[in-house]
Formats: structure tokens, sequence, C-alpha cells
């Protein structure tokens, strides 16, 4: 499809430097989808995806079972999704996922990353009608006409597939994500999905250069250090 989807999202978990932080994110992630989709990753599909990603990104057992643990019991924190929308340096526009326990908080930190950055936040839908909400399913399969076969069977909306060396790729609105990985888990058995995922891929690209990269590295490194931030999408080229 041609827009580096890979790249125009920048996941904290992983560019964090402290590994700590990154267990802690995916920890919050974890015991978010536990509480409110069930502890059982059969029948929880979103953590079932999460925990296979968490290890891929060698997060310890302990960690995953430890948020799970916490879900089951039914207490700890109540945490809930806020998403922040801006233009950051050269036009750029920008879209952040947080998990938090206190919005007003987490809205004050984010607002001064944009502002420390000249960096402007905006209202919610500001930027994000320029992005397509997208689950994004990737995983090894030399038969690109069956996977599509069985998506199709299963009446979701392929919005884009892709196979490349053996690597089959599904795009699909992310309303359809429970529904393509469920009819692909059907028709296929057990997958090893190298990408599983919602993610916002931008429309177009906004090409920045100059102070504008150096203020918008800036600006991703501290967005990194907030706990509370867990995804950052955006539609710079550089």
């Amino acid at each position: 499809m041609g827009r580096a989807y890979q790249n125009r999202k920048v996941s904290m978990a992983k560019t964090s430097d402290a590994k700590a932080k990154v267990y802690s994110k995916y920890g919050r992630e974890i015991y978010v989808s536990a509480k409110s989709g069930g502890v059982d990753p059969a029948g929880n599909l979103a953590l079932r995806g999460l925990i296979e990603r968490a290890k891929k990104d060698q997060v310890p057992t302990h960690v995953i079972e430890k948020a799970i643990d916490k879900a089951k019991g039914g207490a700890g924190e109540d945490f809930a999704p806020a998403r922040y929308e801006g233009y950051g340096p050269g036009g750029c526009m920008v879209i952040i996922d947080c998990l938090t326990d206190n919005p007003n908080r987490t809205f004050g930190d984010v607002r001064q990353c944009f502002t420390k950055t000249k960096c402007k936040i905006g209202t919610q839908g500001t930027v994000s009608h320029m992005f397509d909400h997208t689950a994004i399913l990737a995983f090894k399969n030399p038969d690109e006409d069956a996977v599509l076969e069985a998506l199709l069977s299963a009446d979701v909306d392929v919005t884009d597939i892709e196979s490349a060396d053996g690597m089959v790729t599904v795009f699909t609105p992310q309303v359809d994500y429970f529904k393509a990985k469920q009819a692909l888990l059907d028709a296929l058995g057990e997958i090893d999905f190298e990408v599983d995922e919602i993610q916002f891929l931008p429309k177009s690209a906004a090409p920045i250069s100059g102070d504008d990269v150096e203020l918008f590295e800036k600006f991703l490194d501290m967005l990194s250090d907030l706990d509370d931030v867990q995804n950052v999408y955006h539609d710079t080229e550089y």
C-alpha cells in the first residue's frame, strides 16, 4: 500500500530506553484488555495479540502474568483510554493514544509536550479524519488467494491485501479486527502473526526537514517519557 505504516507509528513501549517503562506500558495495556474483555486469551483476541506482541518484545512472562492476575482480582487502577490530536513541527499531524487513571494530569502533560516544542494541540477530530483507523494482520502464508477467500467468506471488509516474500499483510477497518482475526484462525489454524495491531495510517505524507526534524524528535522523546502515553501516530516523513 506504499504508506510505510510501521514507520509512521511510534510505539512508546518499543522506543523507551528503560526496560522498566517498556514492561510498565505493556503491563498496563494487558491489564486493561484483560479487565474489559476477559482474562482468557482464547476468548479475548485483543489480549491474545497483546501477549504475543509483548513476548516478541521480550517482556518477561511474570510481568504478563502479574497484569492478568491483577485483572482477575477486579481491583487495581481504573485506567481509561484518552486520545489527543494536534499539529507538530512543519505542520505534520499527530495522534497520541494514552491509558490514564487521571485524565486532567495526562492532558496537562501531553499539552506541555506540544507547547515546549512549538506544536499545537487540537480538539478531538482535528486531524484524525486524515488517517485511516486500520487493523493490520501480517503473517507468513504463501497463498494470498486462500487468505482473501477466507476473509471474504466471513464477510470481512478487506481494504487492502499485500503479499511479498511469503508474507501476507491484510488491512481491514478497525471495526472488523475481531471478525478478520477469527476468520483467519478458523480457516488456517494457529498463526504466528508478525503484525497484529490496530493503527492510524495517514492518508498522505508530510515531509519535514531542517530544524523541524530536531524539534519533532524532541517532541517524540518528551512523549516517550510520559507513563500514560502508549502509542503515537503521525504522517511525518524525513
